[in-house]
């Protein structure tokens, strides 16, 4: 299994996701080697094995390195490598001219790379120098099948299938489409779109999602499987949680960003303060429209009445959902969205967008068009006005949340697995 994050590092819901599913496929008797980019040593290793790319050693001839380097990493390599290789080597692995498999230069090449790790300013750089460590990481392990987690390590899985003849599933928890509205980036486009091409089955997280691989991807409907997602009940809760207000509060919890939705948020708390008082709205995230949100509150004239906590880890998300009357996704393009999930386990009534994957499987949630301010703020205004309202979203919130564990979502995923090896791999 290739991942980018793993708890405790979390740096979004892609950490808690790998996290929840593979302590759920454990218990389904699945043996995991969970391969990162880089390692800290605190990562829970009980249902999966951990591996650091960055201490594996990729070691050859030129001529394997360059071979494996113009099969995997198409996209154009100017200055992709540099920073990590001696000229030497760069001139070496990406200008040495390649007949068949002949090559002229077979001088031997060992190599270390450093990750930094998380989503830095030379993330397509370790994109790519993952994608070479995972073929060495295939070649020395035993494994049926190969996983992948979202567009950064596609070509990982890729060179892994290449390396082992194994089958390989990619799992889609957003699309380019999902992150950049209509404007994507196209390199990430292409990665993910080879990344699709070259899997032999497609696990997605929501029909949304999948709708979206079939359509924009031109992925044959029939390799592509939804598997919502699931909710971990043994994470820290905090039912006693002692509130430094007597105002009720509203939360967003998530990245700052254009997906999210963060701007129909505060918009809908500014028509909700116009009608009750007593309520304060927290905005819990960071992201690159976190100052635009904090000018837009500065400007409505509800700073007084707004918190920006920035980005929360670990405990303080459950503690913040503990402190929360109402929690509010609204986001613009939400493949699945697990964090509603969360603030109904803590016993909180939630609003979701319907542009969201996890609407497909909650009914007792308010839904909305997260374009519909007026809408999202008469649904916060009812959940705060009136007390019956709020006791019967806890209450069908409790028991629907009970059915989506991730041990029932990690049985689908087994069954992906069992039916790809059977499959086996496709070879392109």
């Amino acid at each position: 299994m290739f991942g980018w994050e793993f708890p405790p590092h979390v740096a979004g819901g892609l950490a808690t996701a790998c996290y929840g599913l593979t302590k759920g496929l454990a218990k389904h008797n699945v043996d995991m080697i969970f391969v990162v980019p880089k390692a800290y040593g605190d990562e829970d290793q009980r249902s999966a094995r951990m591996v650091s790319a960055e201490e594996v050693t990729l070691e050859g001839s030129t001529a394997e390195v360059t071979t494996l380097w113009k099969n995997l990493v198409y996209f154009e390599a100017g200055s992709y490598l540099l920073p990590y290789l001696t000229p030497e080597e760069f001139e070496s692995i990406t200008s040495t001219p390649v007949r068949g498999d002949t090559i002229t230069h077979t001088s031997h090449f060992v190599r270390r790379f450093k990750f930094a790790g998380g989503y830095g300013k030379n993330l397509l750089n370790e994109v790519a120098q993952y994608a070479l460590l995972a073929h060495t990481i295939a070649r020395q392990n035993e494994f049926d099948v190969i996983h992948a987690h979202d567009w950064l390590t596609y070509l990982a899985g890729i060179s892994a299938k290449k390396a082992s003849g194994k089958p390989l599933v990619i799992h889609v928890h957003a699309t380019e489409f999902d992150r950049s509205g209509e404007n994507v980036n196209q390199m990430v486009y292409d990665i993910e779109r080879r990344g699709m091409a070259e899997a032999d089955l497609i696990i997605t997280v929501s029909n949304l999602t999948r709708n979206i691989v079939i359509s924009r991807y031109g992925i044959a409907p029939s390799k592509v499987i939804t598997v919502h997602n699931a909710v971990d009940f043994n994470t820290s809760s905090f039912d006693d949680v002692q509130r430094g207000t007597s105002e009720k509060i509203v939360t967003f919890l998530g990245r700052v960003t254009y997906q999210k939705g963060p701007d129909y948020f505060v918009e809908a708390a500014n028509k909700v303060l116009k009608r009750y008082s007593n309520v304060r709205f927290v905005m819990a995230g960071s992201g690159d429209m976190l100052n635009r949100m904090i000018r837009r509150v500065a400007k409505l004239g509800i700073a007084d009445k707004f918190n920006f906590t920035g980005f929360l880890h670990g405990a303080d998300v459950p503690h913040m959902f503990a402190l929360s009357d109402v929690y509010v996704m609204p986001s613009v393009s939400e493949p699945f969205g697990i964090s509603p999930l969360e603030a109904m386990r803590a016993h909180v009534p939630t609003i979701i967008s319907k542009q969201s994957g996890v609407a497909e499987v909650l009914r007792h949630a308010i839904k909305v068009d997260f374009w519909d301010v007026d809408a999202m703020a008469d649904a916060i205004y009812g959940i705060l006005q009136y007390p019956a309202l709020t006791k019967m979203f806890i209450r069908l919130g409790d028991k629907e949340v009970e059915s989506l564990k991730w041990d029932n979502a990690a049985l689908k995923v087994k069954r992906v697995y069992e039916k790809a090896a059977a499959m086996g791999a496709t070879l392109y």
